[in-house]
């Protein structure tokens, strides 16, 4: 695994953050961030119920699916009462309904019966929750808490290692990569960035080079054609 940690200033990522921010533009929002700024004040609940939504789930039916339920259940104990059919016809047609239905239903139930409905703040305790794992519970402490966490989906992975940033394989091995060479303020919003920089312009396949803000620096690791 390889990292650029000694040769990145902060001036720099700043300036290739701040190139993939324009090219994203100020009306891009993915819909885990949508549902998390509903609030006055962070909700670390309804980031942890539509994140799980979310999984395999494309962003227009994530919004929909969390605000019906949300609307419904704002609170875990409001969640752990409502029969796991109920909550599957809620977030329907979200990937795999019926699984996220009845593991959100036993989360509920499990932050009622042992932390009084809260949502627990550390990763391994999240972690041990049904369905979570590290992509979601660093979502959770980024956008519920406000602590510094960097969540690695497919574009988070893909985007770093097609510029060269890092050199890794799994999700996990791109998480640890991006903590030591990126600047702790930028954990929490590279998640959001590369989401929309993925999606528009840094696409799995054949991604749109002539429109990269970065173009000219970036090595095309993986790439085989673009646009």
């Amino acid at each position: 695994m390889r990292t650029t940690r000694s040769n990145t200033s902060p001036a720099e990522w700043e300036r290739r953050l701040g190139a993939i921010a324009e090219a994203v533009g100020t009306d891009f929002a993915a819909s885990v961030n949508r549902i998390a700024d509903a609030t006055a004040r962070p909700d670390p609940f309804r980031v942890l119920v539509s994140t799980l939504i979310s999984l395999r789930t494309r962003d227009e039916v994530t919004f929909a699916a969390s605000d019906r339920l949300l609307s419904r259940a704002p609170t875990a104990a409001d969640l752990a009462a409502l029969p796991e059919q109920t909550i599957a016809e809620l977030i329907y047609p979200a990937g795999f309904y019926r699984t996220k239905a009845g593991n959100l239903r036993r989360i509920a139930a499990t932050l009622v019966d042992n932390r009084g409905g809260a949502v627990p703040d550390m990763l391994e305790e999240l972690t041990a929750l049904p369905g979570v794992g590290r992509k979601t519970a660093n979502l959770v402490l980024g956008l519920g808490f406000g602590i510094p966490a960097i969540c690695v989906d497919v574009h988070v992975h893909r985007i770093p290692n097609r510029l060269g940033w890092i050199a890794t394989r799994t999700p996990e091995q791109s998480e640890s990569a991006l903590m030591e060479v990126l600047p702790r303020e930028y954990w929490i919003p590279i998640n959001q960035l590369l989401v929309g920089f993925g999606q528009a312009v840094c696409t799995p396949q054949s991604p749109w080079c002539s429109r990269c803000p970065l173009a000219g620096e970036c090595p095309r690791v993986g790439v085989t054609r673009s646009r």
